[in-house]
This record gives structure tokens, sequence and C-alpha cells, in this order.
């Protein structure tokens, strides 16, 4: 009965990391989860593996990943594969293993993650030619993290609305909070090359 809940909570574990866009952070999801409930302990290529991945998948999400993170990766899933003792070790293996072909990985390494969910790699911005300086944006930020001021009627020489970047958890309320869709996702990358 035991071994069917911790089954059981596998699957549920898969089911919600594919609630999320970037396959790194799914993998990431995953390991955590594992790590945290069903996760045995009882062979080491599962136990130290998972432990290890999770390392080398934080290193890639934060943007510190490199090439010799990925190698690792690789080694250790192939190594839980075969020689992790139950079937979650294995599963876990397959889902890190699942990813690592499609070149995401690599893109992370490269500094970007083309789904703009690991926030590393992405910025919010205002675009001025959109904004009306409604204020809804401010409001919304918890975070006090967007400066700018309000347009009145007859009145001229407004600062215009931004987003203070070292101040912003990138939570996405300004983003939703604008119907102008006068805020916008960037990839950091991609602006430094500009």
């Amino acid at each position: 009965m035991m071994e069917e809940e911790k089954e059981k909570k596998v699957e549920d574990i898969k089911r919600e990391a594919e609630e999320k866009k970037c396959p790194v952070n799914k993998a990431l999801y995953y390991i955590e989860e594992f790590l945290a409930g069903p996760m045995c302990s009882k062979c080491f290529p599962c136990e130290m593996g998972s432990y290890e991945t999770k390392v080398r998948l934080e290193n890639l999400t934060k943007g510190i990943g490199t090439e010799n993170d990925l190698q690792i990766l690789r080694r250790i899933a192939n190594q839980m594969l075969e020689g992790s003792m139950c079937k979650k070790g294995k599963d876990t293996a397959k889902f890190i293993l699942e990813w690592m072909d499609t070149g995401v990985y690599t893109e992370h390494i490269e500094g970007r993650c083309p789904d703009r969910e690991c926030l590393a790699f992405i910025e919010y911005r205002v675009i001025p030619e959109k904004c009306i300086m409604c204020d809804l944006c401010k409001e919304a930020c918890r975070y006090d993290a967007i400066i700018g001021e309000k347009k009145k009627p007859y009145l001229s020489g407004y600062l215009p609305y931004e987003i203070r970047q070292k101040r912003c958890p990138k939570c996405g309320d300004c983003l939703t909070a604008c119907p102008y869709d006068a805020i916008e996702i960037i990839d950091i990358k991609a602006e430094v090359k500009v």
C-alpha cells in the first residue's frame, strides 16, 4: 500500500512538472519534489544522482550553467537509469534525459530560455509608445519596482514609467494589470547584442 502511494506521488509530481513551460524548470521542479517526497534513498545512484542533478539544474536556471554541467547531467541520468533499483529512480532519469537532445539545455548555457520562464534570462520592460501613464501597473506592483507619474489633463513634463530591474522580482503582476500591453518580457541576452 505504501509503495502504491509513493508511486502515485511520483505521477502527481510529473503532472505538476508538466505545467511548467521551460523543460529545465520542469526537470528542476521534478527533482526538487522527488527529493522532498517519494525518493526512498535505498540506492546510491539515485540518491546521490538526484542531489547532484538538482545542483546542476539550478546552475542552468540561474544563468551560471556550463557545458560541464550538461555533460555531468547526462552522465548522472544515464547512471541513474542503469543503476537505480526501483522504477522511481529510472523514471526520474528518463524525465531528465527526455529533454537533453532538444537543445534547450544548451540554450540555457548560452544565456537564453526559449520559454522565457527562467528569471535569470528575462526582464520586464515598459514600452513607452504604448504606455498611457494610467498608473495601473504601479498600483499592481507590491515591490515598488515601477516608477513614473500618472498623467493628468493639461499638464506636461511627466516622469515616464519604467521598471527598476534591481527591485523587480519578475512576478508578472504588472504585465497582467496593464490593459494596453505596454509591458513586455524581453530576453536579456538579445538586448545586450543590440
